[in-house]
């Protein structure tokens, strides 16, 4: 194959739309599991939603979709992924059920070769979109594999447990946690929340979408676009508080504000209340979670869980809790890509050996000494406030300009340098350290062990969107072929192709 994207969550599918519609036919999406999704084929528990505005959280080159909420739910956007895929055929390069197993640069050759549950394939271009909310951090304390009841991650969510009368332990206070503590709560006879660290919580204003509204959206020309562009400046503007973090006193208000209006009890508002600065974890938005807090049967416990014992869950401080089911909302193992122990490079060396724990990349999509390997949703290039899929399509404008450079030049390769993957990371580093992610006083996902952040970009996302926007092949060493690469045809239907895609089912 020309190109092979591993992955089919938001980034394949939005991969192997943007390489089709820039005239790269001979592209294969790879997805491990059964159906396409990603993230949002596997997180479907009870109040699983989006917290970044619908409109915004959604392809520029499909925007017309009615979202029924401002803030889409899991089974919303799954619809729009499913009709997306469908619209523009992806299903035509799609192979569900093929797991990759390993992956490795020939060099001779100028290939990757690839081992997959179903046999070897080669492609000259690899595309890992994989993405950083992948594998399950499992809660892992003496005991818990006896625990007598059902016991399950957030993102794998057991449907056939009822929770109608039960007692049930939910442990953290992440963004899943917020979510689903709400929305189980009326079923539950009990529902006790283990928290190690209170969070910073934002309203989260999640109005239903009158369907006269979407109706003028599609009548008046511009007007999607108007409200994405809206939606984008709002979250830019929180995006510069967390970057600047004596802006972030007016958000911190806010929030306190929030939890003082939906929280009466004085020692549990104490408990809620964050040590450190907004913005330094994620910021979560809910305007459910603190009034679930104060129901009756809802009991916040301050503490890390330390042991299970039979049908008991024990925290640090002591306190012993009578469970029937556990939920694990304990998050992700984010920066852990699943396939770097298996991805050998040119020195025949893996992803992770090379990373040694300190994932790093040039502008968060090629690695040195990894040719042709392209990485979606990379190091350090998220936020706390803005849309992924912004910077996804980004980088895809990205990957499609290094794909004509390859074809245009005659090139078989190319190879950031590493002085420039070095720069770049360097400028990274200097720039996170005056920001709240850096300087706010918490731990955090965005921290490896060694203490060096390798999620955040430190700058505006217009930024991040400049640099990608064209491929800077000075950056990189090129392998010259004895004659050009045959130029690809030119491939539908396009990105905002209306005429072809009429009729195409959506959300």
């Amino acid at each position: 194959m020309r190109a092979v994207v591993v992955g089919a969550g938001f980034s394949g599918i939005g991969a192997a739309v943007r390489l089709r519609e820039a005239g790269f036919d001979d592209v294969l999406v790879l997805e491990r599991t059964p159906q396409l999704g990603g993230t949002w084929r596997e997180n479907t528990y009870p109040g699983c939603s989006c917290d970044v505005p619908s409109t915004l959280y959604s392809y520029s080159f499909t925007p017309d979709t009615a979202w029924s909420r401002l803030f889409a739910g899991q089974r919303e956007i799954l619809a729009y992924l499913q009709a997306t895929a469908e619209r523009y055929r992806i299903g035509d390069v799609l192979r569900c059920g093929v797991a990759v197993l390993e992956a490795a640069w020939d060099g001779a050759a100028g290939r990757w070769l690839l081992k997959t549950s179903d046999g070897p394939y080669s492609a000259a271009v690899l595309v890992l979109a994989t993405g950083p909310w992948n594998v399950p951090r499992r809660l892992d304390v003496p005991g818990i594999e006896d625990f007598d009841g059902p016991v399950f991650h957030s993102a794998q969510w057991d449907h056939s447990v009822d929770l109608t009368g039960r007692r049930v332990t939910v442990v953290g206070t992440g963004a899943s946690s917020v979510q689903i503590v709400p929305a189980i709560e009326g079923q539950a006879a009990t529902v006790n929340l283990f928290q190690r660290t209170p969070q910073w919580v934002l309203p989260k204003p999640d109005l239903p979408v009158p369907a006269a509204f979407n109706r003028l959206m599609d009548c008046v020309p511009g007007a999607r676009g108007a409200l994405r562009a809206g939606q984008y400046a709002l979250q830019e503007g929180v995006g510069y508080a967390l970057r600047h973090p004596q802006a972030a006193h007016l958000l911190e208000a806010g929030a306190r504000a929030h939890l003082r209006l939906a929280v009466p009890d004085v020692q549990l508002r104490r408990h809620l209340t964050p040590d450190y600065r907004l913005g330094c974890k994620r910021l979560l938005t809910s305007s459910t979670f603190y009034r679930a807090l104060s129901r009756p049967h809802v009991r916040l416990h301050p503490t890390a869980v330390s042991a299970v014992q039979g049908n008991q869950v024990v925290g640090a401080d002591g306190t012993v809790v009578p469970t029937d089911v556990l939920i694990e909302a304990t998050g992700f193992r984010v920066g852990e890509l699943p396939l770097a122990k298996f991805l050998h490079g040119t020195d025949g060396r893996t992803l992770h050996e090379t990373w040694g724990g300190e994932p790093q990349a040039y502008l968060g999509t090629t690695v040195s000494g990894f040719p042709n390997l392209f990485l979606l949703l990379g190091p350090n290039l998220l936020g706390g406030s803005t849309s992924a899929i912004t910077i996804l399509e980004a980088q895809l404008t990205y990957l499609v300009a290094a794909l004509a450079h390859l074809d245009h030049g005659g090139h078989r390769a190319v190879n950031v340098r590493p002085t420039a993957q070095a720069a770049h990371n360097t400028a990274v580093q200097e720039a996170l350290a005056t920001t709240v992610y850096n300087t706010g006083g918490c731990t955090s996902y965005y921290f490896t062990p060694a203490g060096q952040n390798t999620f955040a970009w430190p700058w505006s996302t217009g930024r991040l969107k400049r640099r990608l926007r064209h491929f800077d092949a000075d950056a990189y060493t090129s392998d010259t072929l004895s004659r050009p690469l045959p130029l690809p045809a030119q491939a539908g239907p396009r990105p905002g192709d209306r005429t072809a895609t009429a009729n195409a089912e959506r959300p």
